[in-house]
């Protein structure tokens, strides 16, 4: 049986649950000196083979200078048509989001990356359309910016994975949703979850 492709948020945050400033700025995160493997990020990345942006992250990337090659898959969710100058690598979508994850989450391949921002984040949430979170928290107030999920009301419980603590003070929180998630799958991410911090018992749920 084809493994079911997940959509994953891996993404950093402030103390204070901020992804960026108000105004895009990501200093305050990029400017700390990283670990060899960088916050597990390199061998996430070769988890996944496609990347789902929003357009403001998908603007504020470009002028960052992001390079989108053909090596993955990129998909930006926009309500405008793309711009003339855009990657030929960059698939502009204008579509509701549960119909459109379901059938990418069935389509053949690796795990899927849902890279932000907030609102694209709230949305997928919204849909049910997330499977994990895996959050990095830098020891670090900014005091106000873009909010890791665009505030609404809502309630969605979460199951811890685990917990890793870096020397430089940052927390990775890796909570998977159980909305998403049969028993077999959560009592298989517990078992990977060996040799973390793990909080989360599968007989709880």
């Amino acid at each position: 049986m084809t493994k079911r492709r997940k959509v994953i948020v891996h993404i950093g945050t402030s103390a204070d649950g901020y992804i960026a400033r108000s105004d895009g700025d990501l200093e305050w995160l990029t400017s700390r000196p990283a670990p060899k493997s960088f916050y597990g990020i390199d061998a996430f990345m070769k988890s996944v083979d496609t990347k789902v942006l929003g357009r403001k992250t998908y603007e504020a990337s470009v002028r960052m200078g992001a390079k989108f090659d053909s090596k993955d898959r990129h998909i930006v969710f926009s309500r405008h048509p793309p711009p003339a100058d855009a990657p030929s690598a960059v698939e502009f979508v204008n579509e509701a989001i549960g119909p459109f994850v379901r059938r990418l989450r069935e389509e053949p391949g690796k795990d899927i990356w849902l890279m932000g921002g907030g609102e694209i984040i709230a949305s997928f949430l919204d849909e049910q359309a997330i499977d994990e979170f895996v959050i990095s928290v830098a020891p670090v107030f900014i005091g106000e910016g873009i909010p890791l999920i665009a505030r609404r009301h809502r309630y969605v419980p979460l199951e811890l994975r685990s917990i890793e603590r870096f020397e430089d003070g940052l927390v990775q929180l890796h909570y998977c949703v159980p909305n998403n998630r049969s028993t077999t799958e959560i009592q298989e991410l517990a078992k990977q979850a060996d040799g973390h911090h793990t909080l989360y018992d599968p007989r709880s749920g």
